[in-house]
């Protein structure tokens, strides 16, 4: 066997290694995880915990449902999306189809640069600036709502679906557009038909790791959401999410108690929720690329 098969075969095996370590690491994880949070339907039935109304732990007897948690965290998500996919998509066309080359040059790094900024720094911003807006544009006795977590959770998502949907427009090749400039399509139906559709995989995997960075964010929500752990009926309505619940009560919880398990078990539903919405990019992606290839 020649050196450079020797080599290649080095190179492999430390990448199969980093990939195992990668699934290792994950399977401890997951191992913890479940671990410390399944002891709590000892206490309390899965359906209860996870439809019930009311999370007041400290209570006499406490209560463990995580509904209001839920609902919280699907509001301030949906609200990041509205905000987050068209500024997003937008954007990435610009920057991708539109943009003079030295504008895209000083654009994209400050659009890479924004997904950067700690996170408790959108925080600050939030609280300083955002919430006082909202608060005096909609006359509420507090600024610390939903809508205020969802404008600035789409605004931290928002370089992150710019920088996917860019990468994946650019991959679609020149011939596409060249042989729609050729049939006499304009520059922007060749965008909106030809070069949109064919990108429609990367786009929806940008939108969907988009959303999940919206869940899984943490102190931004944190600062900017309220801490009222009611079921929302509307925006304006301060909530607390289910990660902004971990990090708010797991310093007061009382090592192998029902509260700390029970934050556990709020994390195997963010485990769950992040799996769900990884699959589900994974499968648009495949069945993009197929529908895609079929047509093209």
């Amino acid at each position: 066997m020649s050196a450079r098969k020797y080599k290649e075969r080095a190179i492999e095996g430390i990448f199969l290694s980093f990939a195992l370590v990668s699934l290792v690491a994950l399977f401890f994880i997951m191992l913890f995880l479940f671990q410390k949070g399944l002891p709590i339907f000892r206490v309390i039935g899965p359906l209860e915990f996870l439809f019930g109304k009311s999370w007041y732990p400290t209570y006499e007897p406490p209560e463990f449902g995580i509904l209001p948690l839920i609902m919280g965290s699907l509001f301030i998500t949906v609200g990041a999306i509205l905000v987050a996919i068209p500024l997003g998509v937008t954007s990435a066309i610009y920057l991708a189809e539109i943009a003079h080359p030295w504008i895209r040059e000083w654009v994209k790094p400050t659009i890479e640069l924004l997904a950067g900024i700690p996170s408790v720094i959108y925080g600050f911003f939030g609280l300083i600036v955002l919430a006082p807006w909202i608060q005096d544009l909609f006359n509420l006795p507090t600024g610390l709502t939903a809508l205020t977590a969802s404008l600035l959770l789409g605004i931290m998502a928002a370089p992150t679906v710019i920088s996917i949907s860019e990468d994946a427009l650019n991959s679609v090749p020149a011939s596409y557009r060249e042989a729609s400039l050729a049939l006499g399509a304009t520059r922007w139906q060749t965008t909106i038909k030809v070069v949109l559709p064919a990108a429609l995989s990367g786009i929806s995997t940008a939108c969907i790791l988009g959303m999940a960075r919206a869940i899984e964010e943490t102190m931004a929500v944190l600062m900017v959401a309220g801490g009222a752990t009611l079921i929302p009926t509307s925006f304006l309505q301060p909530v607390r999410p289910l990660t902004a619940t971990i990090i708010a009560e797991m310093g007061e919880a009382i090592h192998g108690s029902p509260h700390f398990h029970a934050l556990f078990a709020i994390g195997m539903v963010l485990f769950f929720i992040t799996l769900g919405l990884n699959l589900l990019a994974d499968f648009l992606t495949h069945r993009f690329k197929e529908a895609g290839s079929g047509t093209l």
